[in-house]
């Protein structure tokens, strides 16, 4: 697909989901497709069709993140966390639209890790990419969130755990799922919301308990 037809059809589902888009965002998508449909050519970055794209995968890799914005827009803290960052989806995009933010990718496997360093560098963004145990960088980087987001991966107390020691008191951990997870004690919800109309996908909210008025 080439970059042009590719913005074209970008706009038209960012439209149909009444997401805003302008010209160097599409640019900067459409730059972002590209080499995740080269690189998923070599490496399982995502199951979903990339060639040709398909509105599926275009509404889950690029719409759902940017329509997800509006709902991030008041944080304690600029810095975020993306656990399991896999094929760079919601991180990138979202970045995308919140250059501002100063995100950390957080992906265990190495190939995937090289993979958010080659968009990091492309694009030119002001991000890192560690490439870890999302509960080792937890213990290395405790504290310093102010937003944690995460997709795709099993949402269970590793994850719950790991949110928690990262994020600051009355952070946000945001989860972009189907189904509302179960989170641990140290979270209270903070809101849900679909994300796009005629979709399942939503992104639930829960806001760190402050620290001592959990027990903990």
């Amino acid at each position: 697909m080439t970059d042009r037809d590719f913005r074209v059809r970008l706009e038209a589902r960012a439209h149909r989901a009444d997401v805003a888009v302008d010209s160097k965002l599409v640019d900067q998508l459409a730059a972002y497709y590209q080499l995740l449909r080269h690189w998923n050519q070599r490496i399982n970055l995502t199951a979903l069709a990339l060639e040709p794209l398909s509105d599926d995968a275009l509404d889950r890799l690029f719409v759902e993140p940017l329509s997800a914005t509006p709902h991030l827009s008041e944080l304690p803290s600029e810095s975020w966390f993306d656990l399991g960052s896999g094929g760079g989806s919601p991180a990138i995009p979202l970045l995308l639209a919140r250059p501002e933010m100063r995100l950390t990718m957080v992906e265990a496997r190495e190939r995937k890790g090289a993979f958010l360093r080659e968009v990091v560098r492309a694009l030119n963004l002001e991000a890192r990419v560690e490439i870890d145990r999302f509960q080792d960088v937890a213990e290395r980087r405790a504290s310093e969130a102010g937003l944690v987001t995460a997709r795709a991966v099993k949402i269970g107390s590793n994850l719950s755990t790991a949110a928690g020691e990262l994020l600051m008191s009355d952070g946000l951990l945001a989860i972009f799922a189907s189904v509302r997870p179960e989170i641990g004690a140290d979270f209270r919800g903070s809101g849900s919301w679909p994300l796009f109309s005629g979709g399942t996908a939503q992104l639930f909210a829960f806001r760190r308990v402050p620290r001592g008025t959990n027990g903990r």
